[in-house]
């Protein structure tokens, strides 16, 4: 089957969804399982070319559904431990002593972005999800009913309480534009929304024969990356014959072996799920944490030293050093390059590399220090030196004279990007 080109109105019309995240940065993000996992055979169907494909992903109106999925992340990084939820907003507490909300979805659904999770999927129109992470005997939930939002970890018996800004009218028009909440993507169909949305003429697609996921018949789109020198060997998508939805997504590494990110359904129904799935009531003794009492609390304990700039989503209690880095910075963000190979390049405030624990400020912890060190390997060039920090996917140089080039690229490409910069 012949690459099918960016041009033509089925891609078009794939374009409506989300901007991609889950390749570049997901840092979604962010997710391999074995793909036998949920397949089981190659289904004998209809011939059907790429385009047609796209446009039947693009035109799949489907609004109900529930179903368990199977979701793996392996980027290649040490393991954070305790420390994942230290890198997101409101989970190191604040200057005061309290801590923040275990059962904050902000840093709670950082944890797929590694390992392996079995989820719990259900959704009925765009104003009623559930979401629940079942890991190590314990239930993580997310729930969606109108205008509430609840979130419910059972290992602390903790749980997050707040009002949807958004009104039903709003949701409902930005779900007939094929567009997601906003979050983590968790389902096939989030991830493979984002990568059709950056396909271009960059991008190979074919159709690369059929199989089974969750004993249903599915195609298997196959989304390659033309240019050399990114980290993305190919991406697999499933898709559901009779409904268009994506029952699987596989990401591959150009470098070989296990997939970086693999999420498939292992179950899946599209009938209506019963209205008592998005009830909650909190289980008697259950902390619960309001989320606008925790805007405020970041709000009235935020740094003096403040950079205007910095963007809303930063925790607040963030070592100074971090916070100017990925707050001043971000103005001077420029993008080298197109398609795969783009890579990012922005200056870090004050003319230099990043703070390190020995330094005299002391800005970072000694633990994220060792993180960072396992990351790191030195490199030398005509722009000087610096250090590139490594995953399976995504690759950044943070140069000593405080520039950063990043991208799902080689560290070979990020020096001569670097280089070339002179």
């Amino acid at each position: 089957m012949a690459p099918y080109e960016s041009e033509s109105a089925g891609r078009r019309k794939a374009t409506r969804y989300v901007v991609p995240v889950a390749v570049v940065g997901v840092a979604a993000a962010t997710i391999g399982l074995v793909p036998a996992l949920a397949d089981s055979g190659n289904p004998d169907l209809p011939k059907i070319s790429a385009q047609q494909l796209i446009e039947k992903i693009a035109e799949s109106d489907v609004q109900q559904m529930s179903g368990t999925v199977k979701i793996s992340t392996d980027l290649g990084l040490p393991s954070l431990g305790g420390m994942a939820g230290g890198f997101t907003p409101g989970a190191g507490g604040s200057s005061d002593g309290k801590a923040g909300s275990s059962a904050d979805p902000q840093s709670k659904l950082m944890e797929l972005a590694g390992g392996t999770h079995t989820l719990r999927i259900a959704t009925d129109g765009p104003d009623r999800h559930k979401l629940s992470v079942l890991d190590n005997a314990a239930e993580y939930s997310v729930i969606h009913n109108g205008d509430e939002v609840w979130a419910y970890d059972s290992a602390s018996n903790e749980a997050y309480h707040a009002k949807d800004a958004a009104g039903a009218g709003d949701r409902a028009e930005k779900h007939g534009k094929g567009e997601t909440p906003k979050g983590v993507p968790a389902t096939p169909k989030e991830l493979a929304d984002e990568v059709l949305k950056a396909s271009g003429k960059t991008t190979s697609i074919s159709v690369e024969g059929t199989s089974q996921v969750a004993g249903r018949d599915a195609y298997k789109l196959l989304v390659k990356p033309k240019q050399a020198g990114s980290t993305v060997g190919g991406i697999t998508i499933s898709v559901d014959a009779k409904t268009g939805v994506p029952l699987k997504f596989t990401l591959t590494p150009a470098g070989g072996g296990k997939a970086v990110v693999d999420a498939g359904f292992t179950k899946v129904d599209f009938a209506k799920p019963a209205a008592s799935t998005f009830d909650f009531t909190p289980p008697k003794g259950t902390k619960v944490t309001e989320g606008d009492d925790l805007k405020a609390r970041d709000k009235s304990h935020a740094p003096k030293d403040m950079p205007k700039d910095l963007p809303k989503d930063l925790p607040k209690d963030m070592p100074k050093g971090l916070r100017d880095a990925q707050g001043g910075g971000m103005k001077d963000l420029k993008v080298i390059g197109e398609g795969w190979t783009s890579i990012a390049e922005l200056k870090l405030p004050g003319g230099q590399g990043l703070p390190t624990g020995g330094s005299a400020s002391g800005d970072v912890p000694p633990e994220a220090q060792k993180f960072m060190d396992a990351l790191g390997d030195h490199v030398t060039g005509k722009f000087g030196s610096g250090t590139v920090f490594s995953t399976r996917l995504v690759n950044a140089l943070v140069t000593d004279d405080g520039k950063v080039y990043a991208g799902a690229v080689t560290k070979d490409a990020l020096v001569k990007a670097a280089n070339a910069a002179q």
